[in-house]
């Protein structure tokens, strides 16, 4: 299987400005190397043939047969490639010329897309030699021998993928051609350029390309002129970019000497996902598209095993540098905004917190507490209880209790052990017998506490589960599954950690920042069986559920993109190569998938919580699924595997 991925090229070749017979032999040889990598489509830069500089030379007849002749080399000597090229060139027609991007497959022209926006200003005089595609009646051209499709509104359907083609200019018009083309079908638009370079000039064109990508929830592949443009008056970098809706996945080095082709692989399958899901895009498309298509039938290019060159971060919720300061900055700004309209719509007097000194929980009061600073409430209002029960460790009740108060909150602690030993014996349970009913009697009679405390104080329970958590049914129902606000329902555990420590730093006195931190390196655990002889947690959450980072990651695929588990397997298995091996994937995999279906009961009723990335299990938001769904197809899908 390929799972939706075109493997596609920028090229970036040598050029001789006005030597057709050398730039033609420059790239063929680009397209035998780009097949010899499986690559299934690539793209050259604009005029690529003649090169862009030849100015008035374009008027010269002999110039634009050897162009002619240049490209008959090349059709003639890729005969036998499976691969499909794109190159530009100027063609003449009826009295005008051309600059177009010419398609080419096994020795044959698929199509020819003619230029629709002319630069004319500064140091762009392209109306003194070509005609806009606008102003073209004909809708097909002989070149080569052949007669071929010609115009603007040409679609690529090539097995696998459909795609589009605009030229240079076309990008900067605000209606780009390519908006029309994605709305119409294009899943991946080609970009045949000849940018010159300027101060602050490639930041903005890769702001474009991005946005552009975005908008039409596409794969874009750019293609710019590189050394050995003419330097008369501009300089040329050589720009190969390609985008994935929004998202850089390759780039080329500028002002490089030597020939670069920069490769990746588009996930057409997650792009139509995507779009499926946008009902906006649909929207656009019913208003703005009236005529249908040119549509080209092109023979299936990949004719090789999938060899992904593009990498996959392993923990997809958790950016690097500079971004995941900004990221935790901006989530723990959404959590204290949320709860803060909710204090004050309610007209709460306090903000009850079960305290047990591991992540979820720390994350929790941390809101809580910056809620009140914002609010300009005393800490004194937030009542944070710590409830040690059978497996409660000295570490985590301790680091519990210097939290709270280090912070200046209101302390309370109640243990749960004799209330927990009475309900065994009034339902006639073995206290020895450490079973589901063990456990999760520990989680009812803490969130009864809680209510209860919150009743008392005219307060409310703020919730403490996370994403993670809340995806795997990891919770118990009617425990800590309930609360009156889940602050933390839409924050992955792989990210929790990173928010506790990006407080520690910036938001919190040394006292408190000593306790975070080793919370923060404290084992996950829920803590409900007795420790060791050693007092040390024996009930270690990832031992039992399967680790957190491999969750995070499924859970990411699987919701944000609809990735279905056998290509969820491919990925994770390549982003922990050194990690995991594949049999351990594929058991937690499969764990995902049994405990995402079996545990949807409780997404159901989940408490209101804020949304704060792209992923959210609210029933009132992002996910509306059956408790009854069976999971049987995902998990044959898996067995493939």
């Amino acid at each position: 299987m390929n799972y939706g991925y075109v493997k596609v090229a920028a090229a970036v070749p040598h050029v001789k400005v006005a030597d057709c017979r050398w730039n033609a032999a420059q790239i063929e040889k680009n397209i035998v190397i780009a097949e010899g990598k499986g690559v299934q489509t690539i793209v050259f830069p604009e005029l690529c043939i003649t090169g862009y500089t030849c100015g008035d030379l374009f008027a010269q007849q002999l110039l634009l047969e050897e162009a002619e002749m240049g490209l008959m080399r090349i059709l003639n000597n890729t005969r036998q490639l499976n691969i499909i090229s794109i190159i530009g060139m100027p063609v003449p027609l009826n009295g005008m010329l051309l600059n177009v991007a010419v398609i080419i497959q096994k020795g044959k022209l698929l199509g020819v897309v003619p230029k629709t926006y002319l630069p004319n200003y500064k140091e762009f005089y392209e109306k003194r030699w070509f005609t806009s595609a606008s102003d073209v009646k004909e809708n097909n051209v002989r070149l080569c021998g052949q007669l071929v499709p010609l115009g603007g509104n040409l679609l690529f359907d090539a097995g696998n993928v459909t795609f589009g083609v605009e030229i240079c200019e076309d990008l900067w018009a605000p209606i780009p051609p390519s908006s029309t083309l994605a709305l119409q079908g294009a899943e991946i638009i080609f970009n045949l350029s000849a940018d010159d370079e300027g101060i602050g000039k490639h930041s903005y064109l890769c702001s474009l390309i991005s946005q552009q990508s975005a908008r039409c929830i596409a794969g874009y592949v750019f293609s710019s002129c590189g050394f050995g443009k003419s330097t008369t008056d501009v300089v040329f970098a050589g720009n190969g970019l390609i985008y994935e809706s929004g998202k850089l996945l390759a780039r080329s080095e500028r002002f490089s000497f030597e020939e670069q082709i920069i490769i990746s692989e588009i996930d057409v399958e997650y792009l139509r996902a995507e779009r499926q899901v946008n009902t906006t895009f649909a929207s656009c498309r019913a208003e703005y598209v009236s005529e249908p298509p040119v549509r080209v039938t092109i023979e299936y290019a990949g004719n090789q095993e999938l060899n992904l060159t593009r990498t996959y971060n392993p923990h997809p919720f958790v950016p690097e540098g500079f971004e995941l300061n900004e990221r935790c900055r901006e989530i723990f700004s959404i959590q204290v905004s949320g709860l803060a309209q909710r204090l004050l719509h309610t007209k709460a007097k306090s903000a009850v917190v079960g305290i047990s000194g591991g992540l979820d929980s720390t994350l929790a009061l941390l809101v809580c507490v910056k809620t009140f600073d914002k609010l300009g409430w005393a800490r004194k209002g937030i009542i944070g209880v710590t409830m040690p029960g059978f497996g409660t460790t000295d570490r985590t009740h301790t680091n519990a209790l210097s939290l709270m108060k280090s912070l200046g909150v209101t302390v309370r602690e109640v243990p749960i052990r004799d209330a927990c030993i009475q309900h065994f014996k009034d339902i006639q349970h073995d206290i020895q017998v450490h079973d589901v009913v063990y456990e999760n009697s520990q989680a009812r009679e803490r969130t009864q506490i809680l209510m209860d405390i919150a009743n008392q104080t005219n307060g409310m329970v703020v919730g403490t589960g996370d994403l993670s958590e809340l995806a795997l049914g990891w919770a118990t129902y009617n425990g800590d599954h309930m609360s009156m606000y889940g602050v933390n329902a839409s924050i992955p555990k792989t990210l929790v950690r990173h928010l506790v420590k990006w407080v520690a730093i910036n938001d919190v006195d040394i006292t408190s920042r000593t306790t975070l931190l080793d919370i923060v390196d404290t084992p996950i655990s829920p803590e409900l069986i007795p420790a060791d002889e050693n007092g040390n947690i024996q009930q270690i959450t990832e031992d039992l559920v399967g680790p957190y980072e491999l969750h995070d990651f499924f859970l990411y695929y699987f919701l944000r993109c609809g990735f279905r588990p056998s290509k969820i397997f491919y990925l994770a298995a390549r982003a922990f190569r050194n990690i995991y091996d594949e049999e351990t994937i594929k058991k937690w995999l499969e764990t995902f998938c049994r405990r995402f279906f079996n545990q949807q009961f409780k997404r159901s009723c989940l408490p209101d919580g804020p949304k704060v990335g792209s992923i959210s299990i609210s029933p009132r938001g992002d996910w509306r699924m059956p408790s009854d769904a069976s999971s049987e197809l995902w998990l044959k899908d898996l067995e493939n595997c």
